[in-house]
């Protein structure tokens, strides 16, 4: 096909057009089809060819500056044959019949179905140009009407759509919270100003107006009685109830002022207060509590006791909660104090500072000017137990004992200190009289305010000395020692290990004995010969009178009784030994020691033990564990002689030895051989004896086979007859028993099968029997409830029925067949040549 711009011939079809400037005199025109256009050489095509605009039912379109146009709807053109048109202005077109653009016309907007509007909806809209309505109203440019639904929108030039609205739906217990653009006046008819807020609390949809802005959608609160709802004024005004509210105002709405409850717009919902309930065992203080005019009366308390329920107003606070009423048991106190001057319970005047007791058994609420300091139970103590019990206003402290106690409002309990010395010993072993020292152990956490108590074990005793009183009292064991608020022990510092070495053994019991302790003394001879002696001794306290105060004291006299009573031993033992040659003292070491210790009495005898009057301790034995020469030659040259007099000693044993031997060994040979040949003599006896036993045996031997061979076959042939003859007794026995039970089973068999043949024929007989008397009987019954006549009508039925349906066709005789039957025509014929002649 041929380019129209080159050949300059346009075939426009129906409903399309072009747009031609005709150069020659600038004017665009507008062709329509259906044509051929034939472009002159001073014509240009500018548009085209264009579709004409299809506006279709329900739509419309903007065309930007329309062509002018005569009351008729004709296109009004100037002289040179330009169309005039309305510049800057617009047309609304409707659905129409096809129609073109002239030129200058645009469209703005192209083809747009019509906005429907639904229920509930609307179209907010706004005049851009002043025009009278349809009810002849006049609208400004700038007003704001609505378009409501249902209905469908038609534009206008004058009208723009800002918006589509759509109705806000409230259900039960909403409200819906509106704002004002501008003065107006809303739907109840009160007159709103600009910015000013309401609420619209209608059920249903709610369309807001033209000049409403929907600012939320406000949910009630749901009241009950256990909750109420905590509101602050925002600004001065009115309330639902009617009630005047300042700014900043707060109170609560209860579920009996309304059961749902929607904040105003001018009230702040601060939050939802829960009830406070109380019961019978409980109470709580308020704070800054609520007056009968409805103020807060801030610095005051209120007590309120249960049973109660209620609310806590603004402002309101609990001081601790809700608190349980105090329960005092029978041992049990309540300490309080007073903080204003009261009077309890209207009889009792309290000051401030005032400290006082409640025992039980009661129940106690506190008043509010006074505080609980204190909840004290009584101490249960045993005869062995106690606690340190001090006056806070004299300071006078004192033990209780053995009783159950309770403090009052002026006593505490007192915690008393001990060295950690003592802290220590009173978890340790009292044994612990050794040449080791102490160890340090863990010492777990001790009670302070409880008596300091300590076991005396048998056969010791401690001393516990008063600072108050200044005196000192001993206690023997077994007993339990109770320390008073101002009493010590007396700790013994003791020396211990090898050598003694001071203040290496602390103990607060003093061990009466027997004990025995160790210590390493160094000697020296006459002829300058060092020795070291390690010895080992047994002491004990010796006290006759117990109840002597002056005997009993002397225990504690010597601080180190171990460290003296060893350095003393060791002086006497040095000075015997110093005027004795090492010789002698190796010979006789014991004799020498025991006897520089304990002396000789009137007899020239050891004594048995020594005693030290000062602490009445009693050395009652010495015992030499070893002797070593501390010079080392002086060692080894004691060790050579003492090793030449062990091989001395162990070659004397040893000869002797081998002489004993020799004398025994000679005795044992001959003990060997005259046995040796008194046991061959009993052999060749024995061997006698045994050759003829062999002899005797082959002959019993050879004659025992024989008997016995032919006595075990006779056996045997008596026996196999025997058991034929048995045998054959029992198989005729067996064939007779088998032969019974066969002809017993046939008779038997038989018996059964003739008499099931003669029931079961009979069963037969009776069935058949009875099958006949039943049809028998149901024939009878049939032909007598049918009846005779009716039997015969029934049997001649079928020709009586064709009889008449001849007779009513009026036929004398018909044939009728298939033409597949052969027919006998010629007895057909006889037949109905009969059937005539009868007739």
């Amino acid at each position: 096909m041929a380019d129209p711009k080159v050949t300059g011939v346009y075939r426009v079809h129906p409903f399309y057009y072009l747009h031609v400037l005709d150069q020659n005199t600038n004017v665009t025109r507008l062709e329509v089809g259906p044509q051929t256009f034939v472009k002159q050489d001073h014509e240009k095509v500018l548009l085209g060819p264009e579709r004409m605009l299809i506006i279709p039912p329900r739509h419309y379109c903007v065309i930007e500056n329309p062509a002018v146009r005569d009351r008729s709807g004709k296109v009004i053109k100037d002289a040179n044959g330009q169309v005039k048109l309305l510049h800057s202005d617009v047309d609304i077109r409707f659905s129409q019949e096809p129609f073109p653009l002239y030129p200058g016309e645009i469209r703005k907007q192209d083809v747009t179905p019509l906005k429907v509007i639904e229920p509930n909806c609307a179209l907010r809209l706004r005049a851009v140009l002043d025009f009278i309505d349809d009810q002849g109203q006049q609208i400004r440019a700038g007003d704001e009407f609505l378009f409501y639904g249902p209905g469908t929108y038609i534009p206008r030039k004058e009208v723009g759509v800002e918006e589509q609205i759509k109705a806000v739906t409230l259900k039960s217990n909403e409200a819906v919270r509106l704002r004002a653009k501008k003065e107006m006046i809303d739907r109840d008819g009160i007159q709103r100003e600009t910015g000013e807020e309401w609420l619209n609390r209608t059920n249903g949809s709610y369309l807001p107006l033209a000049y409403e802005e929907v600012v939320t959608t406000v949910k009630a609160y749901v009241l009950t009685d256990k909750q109420a709802l905590h509101v602050r004024a925002l600004r001065t005004f009115v309330d639902s109830f009617k009630h005047k509210r300042l700014h900043g105002e707060e109170w609560l709405v209860y579920a009996s002022d309304s059961e749902a409850y929607i904040p105003d717009v001018y009230e702040e919902v601060v939050g939802v207060v829960s009830v406070t309930v109380l019961n019978s065992r409980q109470y709580c203080v308020i704070l800054d509590p609520v007056g009968s005019d409805g103020k807060p009366q801030l610095g005051r308390k209120k007590l309120v006791k249960g049973e109660k329920t209620f609310f806590l107003q603004p402002g309101e606070k609990l001081a601790k909660g809700i608190q349980d009423v105090y329960v005092l048991e029978e041992d049990e106190g309540l300490i309080l104090r007073c903080t204003e001057s009261f009077k309890e319970d209207g009889k009792e005047l309290r000051n401030p500072g005032d400290r006082w007791m409640i025992r039980g058994p009661k129940d106690y609420i506190p008043a509010v000017e006074a505080e609980v300091v204190l909840r004290r139970k009584a101490i249960p103590l045993d005869v062995n137990e106690g606690i340190y019990v001090r006056d806070v206003k004299t300071g006078k402290v004192r033990s209780v004992i053995g009783r159950t106690y309770l403090l009052t409002e002026n006593e505490e309990l007192w915690e008393k200190d001990l060295p950690k010395q003592v802290e220590q010993l009173l978890n340790q072993d009292p044994r612990c009289f050794d040449d080791k020292s102490s160890q340090t152990a863990a010492v777990p956490p001790r009670e302070k305010s409880k008596v300091v108590t300590y076991r005396v074990p048998h056969n010791a005793c401690v001393q516990i000395y008063d600072f108050k009183s200044k005196k000192a009292r001993i206690i023997f064991g077994p007993e339990l020692v109770m320390l008073g608020p101002d009493e010590q022990f007396t700790i013994l510092n003791l020396s211990g290990e090898k050598p003694k070495v001071p203040n290496k053994i602390r103990a607060i019991c003093l061990l009466m004995g027997p004990e025995f302790s160790s210590d390493v003394v160094t000697i020296e001879s006459s002829d300058h010969a060092r020795l070291s002696l390690r010895l080992s001794y047994n002491w004990h306290f010796e006290v006759n009178n117990r109840n002597d105060e002056k005997e009993v004291t002397k225990l504690f006299s010597v601080p180190d009784f171990i460290g003296d009573f060893c350095k003393a031993v060791a002086a006497k033992i040095r000075g015997t030994v110093a005027s004795i040659s090492f010789d002698d003292f190796h010979k006789n070491s014991a004799k020498i020691i025991r006897t520089s210790v304990f002396g000789l009495d009137e007899n020239k005898k050891v004594k048995k033990s020594l005693i030290f009057p000062q602490n009445n301790l009693v050395l009652t034995s010495i015992d030499i564990q070893s002797v070593e020469p501390v010079d080392q030659r002086t060692r080894d040259a004691l060790q050579k002689s003492v090793q030449l007099a062990i091989e001395i000693t162990t070659n004397s044993q040893e000869a002797q030895a081998k002489h004993l031997a020799s004398r025994t060994e000679q005795e044992a040979k001959g003990h060997l051989e005259r046995q040796k040949i008194a046991d061959e003599a009993e052999a060749e006896k024995e061997r006698r004896n045994l050759l003829q036993l062999q002899a005797d045996s082959a002959a019993v031997e050879s004659t025992g086979q024989s008997r016995a061979e032919a006595q075990s076959r006779a056996e045997a042939a008596k026996i196999e007859g025997e058991s034929a003859v048995n045998q054959a007794t029992l198989r005729a026995k067996a064939a007779k028993i088998e032969a019974d039970i066969e002809l017993l089973r046939l008779t038997q068999a038989r018996e059964l099968e003739l008499n099931y043949a003669k029931v079961t024929t009979d069963l037969e007989i009776e069935k058949a029997k009875r099958l006949a008397d039943i049809e028998i009987e149901e024939f009878k019954q049939h032909v007598t409830a049918i009846g005779p006549q009716t039997i015969k009508a029934i049997a001649t039925s079928g020709p009586d029925n064709q009889v008449k349906l001849l007779q009513a066709l009026g036929i004398k005789s018909t044939l009728i067949t298939d033409g597949r039957s052969p027919i006998n025509l010629f007895n057909t014929a006889v037949d109905l040549v009969g059937a005539s002649t009868s007739s």
